[in-house]
């Protein structure tokens, strides 16, 4: 199992030093382009207010989207007030966790779980998890933008959904990295690029779009580059834009995607460039 030498692309953020280790130990030529920053909000008036809310009996389900979210949450709150009281609020009511990162974190807090939603942690699992309770007065901590869908679905049940916005995703201080990727995906200098949340693309194809390079990032993704997606809502981002993963991971991690990659980057981008054979990436005028 290796990327024997391909050149493989991340757009990795909190864990980027930890992706480039494992592209490098399994021998790929790593490039590492932190794509996002996660900003918690300087108005704390929500999560004073949710607090409120909760120690008033207002929500009975509290559904937990992330981790850094509820990091971001516990900050916020404990800058106000002990730490016991946020998890005596958070007790008054049913918790539902996308997957398990935010569980050790409730654990810290004393807040029982009630759920931990199972892979691969899309919001549909979410839905089906709370569509077999009663609670129906429902908080979503939501992560760095929020999911309308989910919002919706869970309306269709009958739900009260509020949403609490702790924190926003926005482009990183450092842009030069994520420049030079795009410039690098232009002229075909990647045979691999690593997609782990959607904001990814997004901010990737923002970047594009201000160096007027949109259009060759857009074409060396469909013909020219293995694109290997963590999970189902990735997928399902890649679809939206008119784009296929090429390689899927049995579990939607992280270390899963990596290894999946180096398997399977060596056959997925022999088989699109002669797909494609003829069609490379425009090169860039400058």
């Amino acid at each position: 199992m290796s990327f024997a030498g391909l050149r493989v692309l991340s757009l990795e953020s909190r864990r980027a030093k930890e992706m480039e280790g494992m592209i490098l130990r399994l021998g790929g030529i790593a490039f590492v382009a932190p794509s996002v920053q996660e900003r918690a909000l300087e108005d704390h008036g929500e999560v004073l207010r949710f607090i409120d809310r909760l120690e008033a009996g207002e929500f009975d389900l509290v559904i937990c989207m992330t981790g850094a979210g509820l990091t971001f949450l516990r900050d916020v709150a404990v800058a106000h007030m002990p730490a016991e009281r946020l998890g005596a609020a958070l007790r008054r009511a049913a918790i539902i966790s996308r997957g398990p990162k935010p569980v050790p974190l409730l654990r810290a807090l004393d807040v029982p779980v009630a759920v931990v939603v199972p892979e691969p942690n899309t919001w549909k699992e979410i839905v089906d998890a709370v569509a077999g309770r009663p609670e129906r007065r429902i908080a979503v901590q939501e992560y760095g933008r929020p999911n309308l869908e989910m919002n919706a679905a869970l309306e269709k049940l009958g739900a009260r959904v509020t949403p609490i916005a702790i924190y926003r995703w926005e482009l990183p201080a450092d842009i030069e990295p994520l420049r030079t990727a795009a410039r690098r995906l232009a002229t075909g200098d990647f045979d691999v690029v690593l997609f782990t949340s959607s904001i990814q693309l997004d901010h990737l194809l923002e970047t594009a779009a201000s160096l007027n390079l949109e259009a060759q990032v857009r074409e060396a993704l469909r013909k020219d580059v293995a694109i290997s997606s963590v999970g189902p809502v990735m997928t399902a981002t890649l679809e939206s834009h008119g784009l296929t993963a090429d390689i899927v991971p049995n579990h939607p991690k992280m270390g899963a995607l990596v290894k999946a990659a180096a398997e399977q980057a060596s056959e997925a981008v022999s088989l699109k460039r002669a797909r494609y054979a003829g069609a490379k990436p425009s090169a860039i005028v400058r």
